[in-house]
């Protein structure tokens, strides 16, 4: 044991401990404890994150808030190469050399209600149903940059021409709708990455690149490693995130938050949502800066976007429609295969809908772009294959029903999300459900929403725990 080789030689127990931490290679996230001082817990960390929960008369050690925020939401977070010693009523951080630090202590703005299941069965679907109050918050929690009362500190919409955005799972499906709005509102070139890669396809940045990093908690270690890519080549980096204080936050030149609050289920729901928010926000604000938009067009967007918490409520509220999502996952729980289907904005949707039955459900799942089943995915379907379509109304509409009418040829089950006013779609579909019809580059959030309850209805049914499923991490925070 590292430590105790370390003791041999040392005066204490902290002095070993550093010893050992200094002799480390990789990414770590260290807490020991000792017999010679057992009211004492001494911590470390490197890339993986690190946080002092600071209650009253007690303290925690943690990777998360949601860990603590029972008890406290007063956190420190703790940067690479820092290590602390934690006693019940004090902390103390220092850096590998014992100099001690001052560290700040954050107020989280979370509370313990946000924390518990209040009366749901489980995280996730509490966490779907606060949908409405996530999107509300956090479209009034941006205001006061999008307005420009506050500005976005080192991000000036002139300094840059084109756009990256690095993100991992759930993040990137949003990261890839983000990409709708860029390229439409602002007319700025963007790239989507899979953070995992795009350090290693050497992209094109420079100063003039503006990158985008979609985190929800702030730690994800693939992320991170593009952030501090990009950032030496001259980039200038952009968070969206919904931990407060957490490491992107504190690497990236300016962070937007979401402000979901705490998402306890490993699916990721709300943090989706609005990040999908906050980059049709964005998209908005540039275009506006960049003058791509008419005023009155941005006002209208933007008046449009202010209406759909209660679109998405009315939905969740819906008894007929989310008792109708269940009755479906019913009918096809045991399915061993599905395939997900959308096009133009909403092909994201097909593949974060895919992603959402697979990782809690275990079921294999395959998103697609409509326009492709041709290339291949059609020679899956048939008569056991439950095929699920996102058909409502937009520019690609006919073409969904064309794709429908492929499907129904050869026996495959279709499972539509429609608006009440897509009559073909109904007649054509085995079973739909109806969400309140929105403008075509909002109809994402809401269209993600059946499709959330869906997969969750699903797993329930089988009898999975839909919180923790096999294999997963909430933060995926090493490589």
């Amino acid at each position: 044991h590292l430590i105790e080789e370390e003791l041999k030689e040392s005066s204490s127990f902290f002095d070993a401990f550093i010893k050992a931490i200094k002799k480390l290679k990789g990414s770590y996230a260290v807490a020991a404890i000792t017999t010679y001082e057992p009211e004492k817990i001494f911590v470390a960390r490197k890339d993986s994150p690190l946080i002092i929960g600071v209650g009253n008369n007690e303290n925690f050690v943690a990777s998360d808030i949601p860990a603590f925020l029972s008890y406290t939401n007063k956190a420190v977070f703790l940067d690479d190469y820092e290590v602390a010693i934690v006693e019940k009523d004090s902390f103390k951080v220092f850096d590998l050399n014992g100099n001690e630090k001052k560290k700040e202590i954050r107020t989280i703005p979370w509370s313990l209600a946000q924390a518990e299941k209040a009366g749901y069965k489980h995280f996730m679907l509490k966490e779907i149903y606060e949908q409405p109050r996530a999107i509300a918050d956090t479209i009034s929690g941006n205001l006061s940059w999008f307005s420009g009362k506050v500005p976005l500190e080192g991000i000036s919409p002139q300094d840059f021409d084109r756009v990256q955005i690095v993100a991992c799972g759930t993040s990137y499906h949003a990261g890839l709708i983000g990409k709708f709005y860029l390229e439409n509102f602002s007319l700025i070139p963007t790239e989507v990455d899979l953070a995992s890669e795009y350090r290693y396809r050497n992209p094109v940045v420079n100063e003039k690149t503006l990158v985008i990093a979609i985190t929800q908690s702030g730690e994800t270690a693939d992320t991170l490693a593009a952030v501090r890519f990009a950032k030496s080549k001259g980039a200038k980096v952009l968070a969206i995130c919904n931990v407060i204080g957490s490491t992107v936050t504190r690497e990236a030149h300016e962070t937007l938050y979401t402000y979901a609050g705490p998402e306890i289920s490993v699916a990721s729901t709300k943090a989706f949502t609005t990040q999908v928010v906050t980059l049709f926000m964005l998209s908005l604000w540039l275009a506006r800066n960049r003058n791509t938009l008419k005023e009155e067009k941005v006002e209208g967007l933007l008046h449009e976007l202010m209406e759909l918490p209660s679109k998405v409520e009315t939905f969740l509220n819906d008894e007929r429609e989310s008792g109708k999502v269940k009755e479906i996952a019913d009918s096809f729980h045991k399915a061993t295969n599905a395939l997900y289907v959308g096009r133009h904005v909403n092909y994201p949707i097909a593949l974060e809908g895919a992603l959402k039955l697979k990782e809690i459900s275990y079921i294999h799942a395959e998103g697609y772009p409509a326009g492709e089943m041709k290339h291949g995915p059609i020679a899956l379907i048939d008569e056991t294959m439950p095929v699920v379509v996102v058909a409502t109304k937009g520019r690609v509409y006919e073409k969904m029903l064309s794709n429908m009418e492929e499907v129904k040829a050869r026996k495959g089950k279709v499972i539509a999300v429609t608006n009440s006013e897509c009559k073909e779609v109904q007649e054509k579909a085995d079973a739909f459900i109806e969400v309140p019809e929105v403008s075509e580059f909002l109809s994402p959030i809401v269209n993600v929403i059946p499709l959330q309850l869906f997969a969750y209805h699903v797993a329930d049914f089988l009898g999975y725990d839909v919180d923790q499923p096999r294999n997963l991490a909430k933060s995926v925070t090493v490589e």
